[in-house]
Parts: C-alpha cells; structure tokens; sequence
C-alpha cells in the first residue's frame, strides 16, 4: 500500500498515542462542522436505501445561486481531489505546469493520466509568493497550469494583478488555467479574490472549491468546479463513477449554504489566533513564513522527526517533507481555537 502523505491521519496518529489527538495536520474551520450541517447530514441517512441524484440537482441550483453562476456551469464531485484527477483524465494533457511547493494532487493526477509536469519553484527567500517570472513560462507548448490560491502549503495568496495577466496569457496561448479555491473561504479577505465574476470571459479557466475546509466536513467528500465551458463539463460528468456524492454529502452541502455566516465567523477568529500561533513558534526559534490563511508554514532547522516527537504528547502536525520545493524539516499547522494553539506551542516546548 502508498504511504499516505496527506494531513488528519488520525488513527494512525492514535494507535501511537490511545488518548486523545489534536489534530492541526487538517486546515479546517476551527469552528468545527455547523450543528445544521451534521443533523442534515444525519437525517439524510433514512434516504439511503435510495440511489443518490446522480445530477445533483437541488444542491447545483443552491451552488450556482450562492456563487452569482449559472447552473450549467456547476459541477459536483466527491471531493476537489475527485475533479482534479476527472479533470486530468478528461483533459489528458500532454504537459502541465505547477508551482512548487503546492498540494501534490495536481501533480499526481496529471502524471497518472500520462502527462509530463514542470514545476516553477517558489522561493523561500520571497516567502513563497508567486512571481511574475511564472508569465514566461506559459506557451502554446503548455496544456495546463495548476493554480492554488492561497497556495498549499505556503499560505500566500496570489497578487491580484499577476493573476490578471495569466488569465490573459493562458487565453492567448490556449492553455486550461485550473485555480483552486478551496481555501478563498478562510482567507483574511475572504471572497474578494475569487475568479468566478471572470468565468464568462475566460472559458478555458477552471475553478475548485470544496465545503471540506470551510465548513469542516471532510469525511462527507464534497466539492466541485465551476467553469463556462459546457463542453468539458460534459467530459468531466463522462469520467466520472455514477452517484459519486453521496445522499449525506448532497444534504449536508444544502445545510452549510443556508449558513454563509459559518466561514466569515471563522475569518474574524483566525488573524489573531494565528498571530499568536506564529508568535509562538518563532519564540521556539522555529522559522515562520507570512499567511494570509488558516494555516502556517513553519521550518524546524535541523529537525527531521518533529511530527514524530509530537504524536506521543497527543498533537499532530503535518510534515511537509513530500512537497516538492521543501525539505524535511518543514512543517505546517493548521490555526485552531486559543487553548489548542497553547497546547500545540507547549508541546513544542517539550520536544525542541
């Protein structure tokens, strides 16, 4: 079996540590899941013994109406992961672009459908910010580019004037622009930054979005993409396993739209918590790059097995040694309500 990579591996975490494990590995709302969430999501389980709608219908008209798109240009998945890799085989690029470090899916998912993947290596000296240097490799010669924004790991968002002008490059050189937004939610500026409005104008763009994050449900896989392009709609719906939402995943999505209060609560707690987070880390000599998100990026100098030392204390952090771009001392963790940040940095304290 691959080893998993990926943040909130919590059994494994407890099979190391039987108590109970605060997980900062998982960038989620710390706010938890919304108590309407969890009962529609519950409540749905008695429509199981039925196949789910396998148009998701009545949860792309709640989509299309909280995002200003039309419903043709929605599309739900079992999770943003399951829309990169249908994107990736309906697509079947040839060569792909994605910056390093980023989530490691795009990566994956191209290369699993037989594709070549460059990467444009983001500097820590720069905080990881993306630079304009990134404008000179988009040619006719690339089929894709793989966008987060604000980037996984790193935390930072992109300059709103750059992403003008690869949005305007990619359209001239034909090549599909994917931006991930799955974390546009639980950015300091909140939605101001989506490219939704520009979908219209720019039928080769592609957005992700997950209420994985946001609303803190990651075990109900739900997310999904916007783009104008009808026609890869149709090819993304073509690579796709019947019923791939679930009745639960469908109900519980319905509920976190009738709550939009959910993640901007979350907005107003994260600056502070995370200012006291990082203040904390440096304090422990630990080298802490900017974010504008729920997460920071973090260097442990020297220290290899960090995550490792913490697992017993009952803390899981994520290590981030299979990012291209870093190396295994980097960390990151995810913001958290005040007394778990405390326990985090006092844990850090008896290990370093």
């Amino acid at each position: 079996m691959a080893e998993y990579t990926h943040g909130g591996d919590i059994l494994s975490a407890r099979a190391q540590c039987p108590g109970e494990v605060l997980d900062f590995s998982a960038n989620l709302n710390l706010l938890g899941m919304p108590e309407e969430v969890r009962r529609a999501a519950e409540g749905a389980v008695a429509d199981c013994i039925h196949y789910p709608d396998p148009y998701c219908r009545s949860l792309t008209a709640a989509i299309a109406a909280a995002d200003g798109v039309s419903p043709d240009m929605v599309l739900c998945g079992n999770g943003a992961a399951d829309l990169i890799f249908r994107l990736a085989f309906a697509l079947r690029p040839r060569k792909a672009l994605v910056t390093a470090p980023t989530f490691s899916e795009y990566r994956q998912a191209a290369e699993a459908a037989g594709c070549t993947v460059e990467h444009h290596l983001l500097s820590p000296e720069n905080d990881f910010t993306l630079p304009e240097s990134i404008l000179s490799r988009l040619t006719p010669e690339l089929d894709i580019l793989f966008l987060c924004n604000p980037n996984n790991p790193t935390g930072q968002p992109i300059d709103g004037q750059l992403l003008e002008k690869i949005l305007a490059r990619c359209r001239e050189a034909g090549i599909r622009l994917v931006v991930d937004e799955c974390f546009l939610d639980l950015t300091d500026d909140g939605m101001e930054r989506t490219l939704a409005p520009r979908l219209e104008k720019f039928p080769n763009l592609v957005l992700l979005r997950a209420f994985t994050k946001s609303y803190a449900m990651p075990g109900l896989r739900l997310g999904y993409c916007l783009t104008a392009h009808r026609g890869l709609l149709e090819a993304l719906g073509s690579c796709a396993q019947p019923w791939s939402v679930s009745t639960p995943a469908q109900a519980a999505g319905l509920a976190a739209l009738a709550h939009p209060e959910h993640p901007a609560r979350a907005r107003a707690l994260i600056p502070g918590e995370r200012d006291l987070l990082a203040r904390g880390l440096r304090e422990l000599g630990l080298r802490v790059f900017p974010s504008k998100v729920n997460y920071l990026l973090f260097q442990a100098p020297g220290v290899a097995d960090l995550k490792e030392r913490l697992i017993p204390r009952g803390v899981l952090i994520r290590s981030c040694a299979n990012y291209e771009g870093l190396g295994p001392d980097y960390y990151r963790a995810a913001v958290r309500p005040r007394a778990e940040n405390e326990r985090l940095l006092q844990a850090l304290r008896e290990v370093l």
